[in-house]
């Protein structure tokens, strides 16, 4: 297995030769790909491909790893279709809910360093960050935990009433503020809100619950949220291209796609620089500034398999997280977030700021992939994102394959995302 600093080096050789790819970009069936091509992983070359062609994506990149080294970077079609720019491996893109593993992952290197315990409740530390306690109408509030959150058990089911990520313009009417709305403001809109269900008693999605942890990081550091991520996070990794992305059109990052939103949608701005225009919905119809540690982030999808290395094993370096915390990750949840109804285990169960899929045991797998006792039991591990004009999938394979592919453009209703397309042949893909 390589270790960090022999996975850095490898990632550098890869970026040179993704930049070099930018002169020389090669087509097949018509469509542009850049990178440098890996004949034993043609396969992946034709998936990209297949999928570009069959459900008319603009644009994609495809990164994988194998032990902690990067095996394959490339771009498919185009960044921006009408300026004929193609899409690199080093493009930036919108990565959505793939922010969550991010998040959550800074919240257990807080764990590690005594500024937080995943069974702390968290209302204490939120009503801090406000000059007068906020009204709380339901008391449930005050039996969620840190853990909750990241399992997405606190106790808010958008299903059964609403995802506050979508309410900016009630929360600055109710609130009396300006647009747009940030993530504090978020929080204090929802305390005036009854929770969907009792905190722990099963899990519902939650965007939300990340918005809470976001602020939980700022409260315990005294920093702003993506400084400290990037700190004690992104940057002993290698990840340089990852940060916050911005919302206007006009204030796209150096080297950002453009995003294209299959059903064309349109609304009135929440900026104040395009105040009283109808925008495109990835440009700043959504509160996207204010999605932070739930969906705020953008990366490359090499950047992003650099990040899904601090799963890995690593005797040689100091790891950015512990093997306990890495065991944290993959802890079943109580009750019903983790068994159903008849009390059997569920084949799949959120973690800690992860999808997590258990695998048979060693005994019983004909694969030599050795993982030590103190990182818990070999498990898939995976997060998906969807946005306006994004689709993003990160995967950890329990044989320490590791790959993560990001599209500009999202399927469109009804039928399969891009993501629930594209995640078994990317299994398949694989050697």
């Amino acid at each position: 297995m390589l270790n960090r600093r022999t996975f850095l080096a490898t990632s550098s050789i890869a970026a040179m030769c993704a930049r070099s790819a930018h002169a020389s970009v090669t087509y097949l069936d018509d469509i542009p790909v850049s990178g440098t091509e890996v004949a034993r992983l043609r396969s992946f070359d034709d998936l990209m491909l297949k999928m570009l062609r069959e459900h008319d994506i603009p644009g994609a990149t495809l990164a994988v790893a194998k032990d902690g080294e990067l095996l394959y970077s490339r771009g498919f079609g185009w960044s921006d279709r009408e300026a004929r720019q193609q899409m690199q491996p080093d493009s930036i893109l919108r990565i959505a809910s793939v922010s969550k593993p991010i998040t959550a992952m800074a919240v257990l290197k807080l764990v590690e360093q005594g500024k937080l315990t995943l069974d702390e409740p968290v209302l204490p530390s939120l009503l801090t960050l406000y000059p007068t306690s906020p009204d709380i109408a339901d008391k449930r509030w005050e039996t969620i935990t840190v853990r909750h959150c990241l399992q997405h058990t606190g106790g808010w089911d958008r299903n059964k009433s609403f995802d506050p990520i979508g309410r900016a313009r009630v929360i600055a009417k109710t609130l009396g503020t300006d647009l747009p709305v940030m993530p504090r403001q978020i929080v204090e809109y929802m305390f005036s809100i009854d929770l969907d269900f009792k905190p722990g008693s099963r899990a519902a999605y939650s965007n939300f619950g990340y918005i809470i942890l976001g602020c939980l990081i700022e409260q315990a550091t005294g920093l702003r949220y993506a400084d400290y991520v990037k700190r004690e996070i992104l940057e002993p990794l290698g990840c340089l291209h990852t940060q916050l992305g911005r919302a206007r059109r006009e204030d796209r990052l150096e080297g950002e796609v453009t995003y294209y939103d299959r059903e064309k949608r349109k609304g009135p701005s929440l900026y104040p620089a395009d105040a009283g225009k109808e925008v495109d919905l990835p440009y700043g119809a959504e509160n996207f500034e204010a999605y932070e540690a739930h969906g705020g982030w953008t990366s490359t999808a090499a950047d992003l398999v650099r990040f899904a290395a601090l799963l890995l094993p690593n005797a040689q370096n100091t790891p950015v997280l512990s093997p306990s915390s890495i065991a944290l990750i993959k802890e079943r949840p109580k009750g019903a977030a983790g068994y159903d109804r008849s009390g059997e285990l569920k084949d799949a169960f959120q973690g800690l700021g992860w999808m997590v899929r258990p695998v048979l045991p060693q005994s019983q797998r004909d694969d030599n992939v050795d993982l030590p006792e103190a990182y818990g039991p070999r498990a898939n591990l995976w997060h998906a994102g969807f946005i306006a004009g994004t689709e993003a999938l990160l995967v950890h394979r329990h044989d320490h394959y590791q790959w993560c592919v990001l599209f500009n453009t999202q399927a469109s209703p009804p039928g399969k995302t891009l993501v629930q397309i594209i995640d078994p042949l990317l299994h398949q893909a694989a050697p």
